[in-house]
């Protein structure tokens, strides 16, 4: 899963003339530092990184466009990067180039709190953006665990532990700047909160990874600050179990704003990580979000389904810095899994699949696991049937390279049979192309036409998505 292959026929110029030029215009903010392009190429999949031949960091969309138009000129590949924490080969150099880093573009730009939107540059990172809001009564929901830039956000089809009520970036996203391969900027929509003019181009470069252009600023919703939260634990006897739980809560319509999954082997780790004392069961955390009333009264339909399906009682937190400590416990549990087995590797996967099939998903995929000998711990926003497998591998043992990626090759298969999609969240980067082809069949050549027809020449971060 990790090597990195050939994924398309390519000639690029070279980037030395680039480097000159670039290093006129953008002088000690251009560097070719080797560590600070290792550092580039790489972020925190399990996929082999690939350092690109320079760095610049942007400060403005002028400046983007103009690296971006000295690129085009020499045909030379240019891959944007924000903050690292994609999953799936997003900013690995496949054929070098220059990496932009947006990281410097972290200016909130406007806020319209009558209107609940606001508009920021690329770098902004989302707890960055929260912090803003707080004293306004406004928030912006959309939260992948990661610290991420909401460039990188708006580029992977972001979502996480809210998009269960609130949605994923797809529905966050109203409008966006964009840097395009000639180096054309264009804005993709207004503010208005619908609009029937014309393509929708702000869905198509919503999810497109950079291979389309370069996102400099978005546009999006916002939400107010709910009067009252109110997050719970709550502990099942199987899998199955667990599951029920979360299918009959979405079918029966109770507004939980987060619903989610960890496993046994995920709250082991847990616990141990971050110093927890949770019953090393299958469990569910949850969030609601409303008045103080509806808060009770859903949280009181959550209890009433957890316990038909064997679920212990509700385990509350109510207090602000109490329910920050467990959903940060959730965040790091990747880092938690990780511990389980000291010197491995975390090979990160994601899968979604159609509500219903999510018990069968899961149920299957555990079996395989158990049947393995490798360990690896699941966790999954479980409220809209994605959720994650960490396969904890040595990477010095070629058995179990290959067993852990055979393993993968099958859950993303089954994740396809059963009607879902080979990634959530995380993308296809370089990692998921194959899968890509046999999710979308003839619907991969429409995505090369568009492609082709906004970037011929190949240069916006190659060998991603698709094969050109």
């Amino acid at each position: 899963m990790s090597e990195i292959k050939k994924l398309s026929k390519v000639d690029f110029g070279s980037s030395e003339k680039v480097i000159e030029v670039l290093k006129e215009y953008f002088g000690d903010r251009l560097t070719t530092s080797i560590a600070v392009r290792e550092r580039h190429g790489t972020d925190e999949s399990f996929h082999a990184p690939r350092s690109p031949d320079a760095v610049v960091f942007a400060c403005s969309t002028e400046d983007v466009q103009y690296a971006v138009k000295v690129c085009s000129k020499y045909q030379v590949p240019i891959i944007a990067y924000g903050t690292g924490t994609s999953l799936e080969g997003h900013v690995a150099a496949l054929y070098g180039g220059i990496c932009i880093d947006l990281s410097q573009m972290n200016e909130v730009v406007s806020v319209n709190s009558e209107d609940l939107d606001c508009t920021v540059q690329a770098g902004v990172t989302r707890k960055q953006l929260n912090e803003y809001l707080r004293d306004m009564g406004l928030f912006f929901p959309v939260d992948p665990g990661a610290d991420a830039s909401i460039g990188g956000m708006a580029s992977t089809r972001a979502s996480g532990t809210n998009a269960v009520r609130y949605g994923t970036m797809r529905e966050a996203v109203m409008s966006l700047k964009v840097v395009l391969a000639d180096g054309r900027i264009i804005h993709t929509a207004t503010r208005s909160r619908k609009s029937s003019a014309g393509y929708d181009l702000t869905r198509l470069f919503v999810g497109s990874e950079g291979t389309l252009g370069i996102i400099t600023e978005i546009t999006l919703r916002l939400h107010g600050i709910p009067e009252a939260i109110s997050a719970a634990v709550c502990s099942f006897p199987s899998i199955d179990d667990t599951v029920g739980s979360v299918i009959e809560t979405i079918q029966l319509g109770v507004p939980v704003a987060r619903i989610e999954l960890l496993d046994d082997v995920t709250m082991r780790g847990v616990n141990s990580f971050s110093k927890t004392d949770y019953p090393v069961s299958h469990t569910l955390f949850y969030e609601f979000h409303g008045s103080q009333t509806t808060v009770e009264e859903h949280s009181r339909q959550a209890q009433e389904i957890a316990s038909g399906f064997g679920g212990g009682d509700f385990n509350w937190e109510t207090k602000a810095e109490d329910r920050n400590r467990l959903w940060q416990a959730r965040h790091d549990a990747l880092y938690a899994m990780n511990a389980l087995r000291p010197g491995s590797k975390p090979m990160v996967t994601d899968v979604c699949v159609p509500i219903s099939q999510l018990a069968q998903c899961i149920s299957e995929t555990k079996v395989d696991i158990e049947r393995s000998s490798i360990m690896a711990p699941i966790a999954g926003h479980a409220g809209d049937g994605n959720f994650h497998v960490v396969y904890l591998v040595d990477t010095d043992s070629p058995d179990e390279l290959k067993e852990a990626g055979d393993m993968h090759d099958k859950l993303v298969a089954r994740a396809l049979a059963l009607g879902g999609t080979c990634t959530g969240e995380h993308g296809i980067g370089y990692g998921k192309i194959d899968f890509l082809n046999s999710e979308l069949g003839e619907g991969v050549s429409v995505m090369r036409s568009i492609k082709l027809a906004l970037d011929p020449n190949n240069i916006m971060n190659p060998g991603k998505i698709i094969n050109v």
